[in-house]
């Protein structure tokens, strides 16, 4: 077999095991970790695909992500359930890189074995979900300080986006992933945060507001987006990552409209991003449902009729039937419920 170019000879050094392959995924190098922790000998590994650590416990879409990442030339992490020669199984936190070296490509595989992790390490994945929301909460009430109502119209909010993305998903038989559903409700709560820059004269003002206060208004979305740059931009965090690109989808067009005609950038339809028209919906639901400083609550027959008659034009009309078709199943409710008053300007 070849001699390993010089530029790939340093990852073997790495404490953790490391698998190195060709293009076509053969084994031409593996570290002493690798050996040591596997039982396989590198006389061994090498020249094989790497498919016979395989426990058949992995799921088959993470092999497919997995894949279709490293095709288009991306690294891939994740956690595979290996097994090691002697039957035991293997935990292990991967990270997969493409190295160019001239006209070769080879992958550079680096194994994390968690059972060796220290106590706390570790975090299961219903532990990583309650983890990103529990954060999300922290940051979105702490950039809405202002209103004392506002915890109690944030917890409704992702409430029903957890009911509705649910209950839509499984109506029109969508297929999404659960992590993809769960990133929606995570950050539904920081929709608003860009209000945290509107003037309190403007955002809690009583009566109507003129053609320029509304124009300050319009800017929410986008001083949003920009407080969420800032901040993950300084959280290096992997699990919170993809929570921050869909609550950017969140923040920034949540206030497009069906037919065009909202803003920030008057979106339409489908190019208006999935997750941003089921919080548009909610949003406003429970604004119309909850007592403001400009309004009074609305009954819940009034705000759902508002949904209908603005379904297509302001709304996606599927959710709006989904939204309908779910609400109605939980008539038992009444929903009676005595809201507490948030003080801020909705729509």
């Amino acid at each position: 077999m070849a001699s390993l170019h010089p530029k790939l000879e340093g990852y073997l050094l790495l404490a953790d095991a490391v698998i190195i392959t060709d293009r076509n995924y053969r084994i031409i190098a593996v570290n002493k970790a690798f050996e040591n922790i596997t039982g396989y000998t590198k006389q061994y590994a090498c020249g094989k695909n790497p498919r016979f650590l395989r426990s058949n416990l992995t799921k088959s879409t993470v092999y497919a992500e997995l894949k279709k990442e490293l095709q288009q030339g991306n690294p891939w992490s994740g956690v595979f359930i290996n097994k090691k020669k002697s039957g035991q199984l293997w935990h292990s936190s991967i990270t997969i890189t493409p190295i160019k070296i001239k006209d070769s490509t080879y992958y550079v595989g680096i194994f994390r074995e968690l059972e060796t992790l220290k106590e706390g390490s570790y975090i299961s994945r219903e532990q990583a979900t309650e983890m990103k929301r529990e954060i999300l909460k922290v940051l979105a009430i702490s950039c809405e300080i202002r209103d004392p109502g506002i915890e109690g119209h944030l917890m409704r909010v992702q409430k029903f986006t957890e009911e509705l993305v649910y209950f839509h998903n499984e109506r029109c038989q969508l297929n999404l992933q659960k992590g993809y559903m769960n990133n929606i409700i995570n950050a539904s709560i920081l929709h608003d945060i860009g209000k945290a820059g509107i003037p309190e004269g403007i955002l809690y003002k009583p009566g109507p507001l003129t053609h320029y206060e509304q124009m300050i208004i319009e800017t929410h979305p986008l001083i949003g987006v920009d407080m969420l740059d800032k901040i993950s931009k300084d959280i290096e965090l992997d699990l919170l990552q993809k929570s921050f690109a869909i609550a950017r989808n969140v923040i920034l067009y949540h206030h497009e409209k069906w037919d065009g005609t909202g803003y920030p950038y008057k979106l339409k339809g489908n190019d208006i991003p999935f997750e941003a028209r089921i919080i548009s919906i909610v949003d406003v639901f429970d604004a119309l449902i909850s007592r403001r400083s400009y309004k009074e609550a609305w009954p819940m027959e009034k705000a759902l009729d508002f949904l209908k008659e603005n379904s297509g034009k302001h709304f996606d009309p599927e959710l709006v039937e989904s939204f309908i078709m779910m609400k109605e199943s939980k008539n038992k409710q009444n929903e009676q419920d005595d809201y507490p008053m948030s003080q801020e300007r909705a729509l």
